[in-house]
């Protein structure tokens, strides 16, 4: 039933760690992999440098497999008159807080996987690295498969995961409409196409010959053995790890993951530009959650980010993307390695 993901992963455990751009570093991903399961290290928010030095960090707290995982969406233009839009949305509360209006910029801090990128990764030749909103172009792809690296990527419809096996992925992750942070969608907006695990999973299974890794709602061994009965390779768990002690979870994150607060969580595009899963806040309750005068992905983000920055020295969470999915039961205040024991037990 779990034989596959040693294969796959070249770990102890079928369990990985959600790469989770923005509340964690290396510390978190050596911690899983420490504790035989597949720590994960965000890059899409990090410059080069930033890149390199996690990698260097990893490599330096454990010799066990480790995935780096980046966005691949394709870039679009800063557009001057629909970012315009957006701060006239938002300059009520830029005048609330007394902020100056909306500082112009059209400088991105998520950007695609590039073979500058590449160039820099290369000679550490990372086990696994997994794609976020699609695949590089074929070119990059198959340079990254070159190194002997397997490529994983993430799909929220059948036929996304349809495609992704096609371009000659690894194994897909199966990301359930539960999960938190950003939806992986890359063949469509339509939010309607969003399934939840349990009906995604054995769909997918069901037209892909790949392993299938499961996410979304996955806080517990139970949840975990459940989607591992059904056919899933391997689980792949975020929120539960948001209040693990390697974590950077923010005092204000934490406090609305603890509190009921968690029990209303929603799809939003206000912070980014892209939907991803949320606690609802005032700005969620009163922009969105869905927004049409957003600016593309990451765009929105500028604005946002200001205000954050203003309010969070408030101590108020008003701004703050509060990401984070439907199911926080699982999170415990424990070191990392204890919860990926945790996760699998009983399992293997």
């Amino acid at each position: 039933m779990y034989q596959d993901f040693k294969d796959l992963l070249g770990t102890e455990l079928p369990i990985i760690q959600s790469p989770m751009a923005g509340v964690q570093g290396s510390a978190l991903t050596i911690a899983v992999s420490q504790a035989g399961g597949l720590g994960s290290l965000p890059c899409g928010m990090l410059s080069i440098d930033q890149i390199v030095d996690e990698i260097m960090a990893i490599q330096a707290g454990t010799d066990l497999p480790y995935n780096l995982n980046f966005f691949s969406h394709q870039p679009v233009p800063y557009d001057e008159k629909r970012q315009s839009q957006w701060q006239h949305a938002l300059q009520p509360y830029f005048n609330e807080l007394k902020l100056e209006s909306p500082a112009n910029s059209s400088g991105s801090s998520r950007v695609p996987f590039s073979h500058d990128i590449a160039d820099a990764i290369e000679a550490f030749k990372p086990p696994i690295i997994s794609f976020h909103f699609g695949l590089p172009e074929q070119g990059l792809l198959k340079r990254v498969q070159g190194w002997g690296t397997k490529v994983v990527s993430s799909a929220t419809t059948v036929a996304e995961a349809v495609w992704l096996e096609q371009q000659g992925v690894d194994a897909i992750i199966a990301q359930g409409v539960e999960a938190g942070g950003h939806r992986a969608m890359f063949m469509s907006d339509d939010l309607t196409t969003q399934m939840g695990l349990m009906a995604l999973l054995p769909r997918i299974l069901d037209r892909v010959q790949v392993p299938v890794i499961a996410a979304g709602g996955i806080g517990d061994s139970l949840g975990v053995k459940s989607v591992l009965s059904m056919g899933a390779t391997a689980a792949q768990v975020g929120t539960a790890y948001l209040l693990c002690d390697e974590a950077k979870t923010s005092a204000l994150h934490r406090a609305a993951i603890k509190s009921d607060q968690s029990l209303h969580t929603a799809l939003t595009n206000i912070f980014s530009g892209k939907p991803a899963r949320g606690i609802v806040n005032r700005a969620i309750k009163e922009l969105g959650p869905m927004s049409d005068t957003v600016p593309d992905f990451p765009y929105a983000s500028i604005e946002m980010t200001q205000l954050r920055g203003v309010a969070e020295q408030q101590s108020s969470d008003d701004f703050t993307p509060l990401w984070c999915g439907q199911n926080t039961l699982g999170c415990r205040e424990v070191s990392a390695k204890v919860l990926t024991k945790a996760l699998a037990e009983k399992i293997v």
